[in-house]
This record gives structure tokens, C-alpha cells and sequence, in this order.
């Protein structure tokens, strides 16, 4: 078996594409890997073999990353795919022992996600509807909005998602989520509007093609061409710049905490493996009380 850094980081994410992990998750551990390497490889010269990178030498690799101010959550990033490399090399018996394992994970700040208000939200929807900006293809681009903040998804499960994998009597959203997860997502009269507007104005393709959105040149709409609209429209009509499509999802589950939903349905309907991930938001709708209280109280001040 070849024995040097770069052969196996190959050899490694040949395995992660047989696991089926997301492209998404290939492409960030590729670039993390070949810049760890790129760190190690001296001038005129070749990195090390695997078994003579030791835990000093990784430590001197995370200082090297703190003193070109990557921030927290870009190390701990990092820090996971040289692990999970060397976990690799550790089962594949190229290293004997793992000095990955013995590195201490740095702190990541605690960060709330920033979530719009109802009103904010449906404005937004609203006024994408009204096909304000013009746009070539606006029933799709309406339908993209319902999805994302009717039904919480990630991008990436609607870029993914196929005209078989939606059940237009019961409403319902057949999801393949992240782990190869799977799981129902129902969806609401205005969604469903949406979706039969765009159905009918979806042009005819192949009977193989079955993907729900297409892009100009009659293919699948990718994870890039979503987020590329998300942000035209929230910066056109909203002023935002920074809201993104995991904003929408943010959105869906905070408003529906609000309204009383229970977290363990939310976890549900979002396809979080643990309930923690979705106790967020009871921090995000916490806030948002404390700053009602605040303002409105007689006693807050």
C-alpha cells in the first residue's frame, strides 16, 4: 500500500465516497487535507511519511493555524479531517499509533443563529411571490422559498429532491437527509400552491429526468444556483445580504417553537440525529423574549 500522505488522503476520500458522504463534505476535507500537507511539505522537498508525523508536529500545525487567525469553528474543522485521516491510517495499519487523538479541540464561541421575524419572513416570501424583481422563471423561485422556510429544509435536500419523492394528495415531502437519513416532511396549502403553479409551467423533459427544479438549461438546479437565488432576492427585496438559505431553516424552527410546537416534533421534522441540535433554538426564542421583556416590562429597567 502506498505510504505517503498524499496516497492515502486519496485513498481515504475514495472511502468516504464509497460511505456515500455528501460531495459537499468531500470537496471541504479534500482542501483541508492538501493544505495540512501543503503545511508539511518544505521548499524544494516532500512531506514526511505518515508514521514520522507525531503530536508535536501536529501541534506545531495548529499554532501555524492560529497565527494566520483562523477563527474557532475553521480549526475545529480542520482538526476533524486530519483525525479522521489518521483514523484511517490507523485502521488500514499504515501508522501504529494515532497522535491526532491526543490534540485538544479549541473552543468555539457560542453563536446563535440569526433569525428573521415572522413578519420579516413572510414579507420576504410575500413579496417573492409578487414576482417584484421580474425574474425569468418566478413560479419556480416561489417555490424554492415555500420549501426552504415552509418546510425547513437544507439546501441540499431540495436541490436533491425529485418530482417521486413528493406526495401531492397527503402533502407530503419524501427527504433523503444528511447520514442517508430518511424522513417525511409535510407541506402547506400556500407550498402546495406553489408547487402545482410551477408544475404546470415546468417545461417537458426526458421521462429519466427526474429532478423537481431545473436551471435555465433544463438540468437540475444546483446547490450553488439555490443559494445564488436565496441571496439576490433577500438583498433585493430585503436589504439583507447575509441571509442565506439555512437562515430559512432557522426561521422554520424558531417560529415554530414560537407557536408552540414541541421540540421533539421539530427535531423530527428537521432530521436532527440529536436533540441538542435542535435545543438551539429554545435559546434563540429565549433571547427574543428577554428582549421583549426588556423593552415592553415596567420592572426592566
Amino acid at each position: 500500500m502506498a505510504t505517503t500522505l498524499a496516497a492515502q488522503i486519496e485513498h481515504y476520500l475514495g472511502e468516504l465516497a464509497r460511505r456515500n458522504s455528501s460531495p459537499h463534505t468531500i470537496r471541504n476535507y479534500r482542501s483541508d487535507l492538501e493544505a495540512f500537507v501543503e503545511y508539511l511539505t518544505p521548499p524544494q522537498s516532500s512531506a514526511p511519511p505518515p508514521q514520522e508525523v507525531d503530536l508535536l508536529t501536529l501541534r506545531e500545525w495548529m499554532a501555524h493555524l492560529f497565527d494566520q487567525q483562523f477563527e474557532p469553528v475553521s480549526i475545529r474543522r480542520k482538526l476533524a479531517a486530519v483525525r479522521s485521516l489518521f483514523k484511517h491510517m490507523l485502521r488500514e495499519g499504515v501508522i501504529a499509533k494515532d497522535p491526532a487523538r491526543l490534540l485538544r479541540t479549541p473552543k468555539a464561541p457560542k453563536k446563535l443563529p440569526r433569525v428573521p421575524t415572522t413578519e420579516q419572513t413572510n414579507r420576504l416570501v410575500d413579496d417573492v411571490s409578487n414576482n417584484r424583481l421580474d425574474r425569468p422563471f418566478p413560479e419556480r423561485d416561489v417555490l424554492i422559498f415555500e420549501f426552504l422556510y415552509g418546510c425547513g429544509l437544507r439546501i441540499s435536500e431540495l436541490a436533491s429532491l425529485n418530482l417521486d419523492d413528493i406526495d401531492r394528495g397527503e402533502r407530503w415531502l419524501r427527504i433523503d437527509g444528511k447520514g442517508n437519513k430518511q424522513r417525511q416532511v409535510p407541506y402547506g396549502a400556500k407550498a402546495a400552491t406553489a408547487l402545482e403553479r410551477y408544475l404546470v409551467k415546468r417545461a417537458p423533459h426526458s421521462p429519466s429526468d427526474r429532478a423537481l427544479l431545473m436551471n435555465h438549461r433544463g438540468s437540475r438546479l444546483t446547490v450553488r444556483g439555490l443559494r445564488d437565488i436565496v441571496k439576490l432576492y433577500a438583498q433585493l427585496l430585503s436589504g439583507d445580504s447575509s441571509m442565506h438559505p439555512h437562515t430559512l431553516r432557522h426561521a422554520y424552527a424558531t417560529h415554530l417553537l414560537a407557536a408552540g410546537a414541541d421540540l421533539r416534533a421539530i427535531q423530527e421534522l428537521l432530521g436532527h440525529s440529536q436533540l441538542s441540535t435542535t435545543q438551539k433554538y429554545t435559546q434563540v426564542s429565549l433571547t427574543d423574549l428577554m428582549a421583549v421583556y426588556d423593552k415592553a416590562h415596567p420592572k426592566a429597567h
